[in-house]
């Protein structure tokens, strides 16, 4: 085989020397915070949403036959009500925030600092301390941890437990019960319908 030599000459630097330069307690620059792409995830979220009367239609919940059936069953609802579970999920944290009115109250001071900041941030005032401007993502950071305290003695802890499991709890039982197949079915053979009239 032949051999050749290569050279190689100039200022190389490494990834660990990049992440180490003066932007050590900045955010990457890949990850999308802005209420713009929050309202078009949501958005999309909203647009796939399937119909709530097929969602809820009882005539359709009835127990799996096998372990291989509920499984698979699972997994299919999950796929086809995944914007259905979402707002599921949404509503037991909203339901949450309600009935717990210290945790409401925390969570509207938490927001409602961050929402200060933005505007401050948006009029071009800037937060300085000992000669160095302070950025938007750090100012964030420290309503954060200050609000950890609060959100502490306001419980937070045993609602997000108890949001996570009343969910885990709904949906599951919800994806395990709901014969997926039957409204399946039904989909296809409108399509095949459609399909025939042309």
């Amino acid at each position: 085989m032949n051999e050749m030599d290569i050279e190689v000459s100039g200022l190389i630097t490494t990834q660990e020397e990049k992440q180490t330069g003066n932007n050590m307690f900045q955010l990457p620059a890949n990850i999308l915070l802005s209420p713009p792409a929050a309202r078009e995830w949501f958005g999309k979220r909203k647009e796939t949403v399937r119909p709530w009367m097929v969602f809820i239609n009882t005539s359709n919940f009835q127990a799996p036959r096998s372990l291989p059936r509920l499984t698979r069953r699972i997994v299919k609802n999950i796929e086809y009500f995944q914007s259905n579970y979402l707002f599921v999920f949404v509503g037991v944290v909203l339901y949450c925030l309600i009935t717990s009115p210290l945790l409401l109250f925390a969570v509207a001071a938490s927001l409602g600092a961050g929402y200060i900041l933005h505007l401050r941030h948006a009029e071009g005032k800037k937060l300085t301390l000992l000669s160095h401007e302070i950025p938007l993502a750090q100012q964030y950071g420290v309503v954060a941890i200050c609000s950890l305290p609060v959100f502490y003695l306001a419980g937070a802890g045993a609602a997000l437990f108890w949001v996570l499991g009343a969910s885990l709890v709904i949906i599951t039982l919800h994806a395990a019960c709901y014969n997926i197949d039957a409204v399946l079915s039904q989909d296809e053979s409108r399509f095949d319908l459609v399909m025939e009239e042309v």
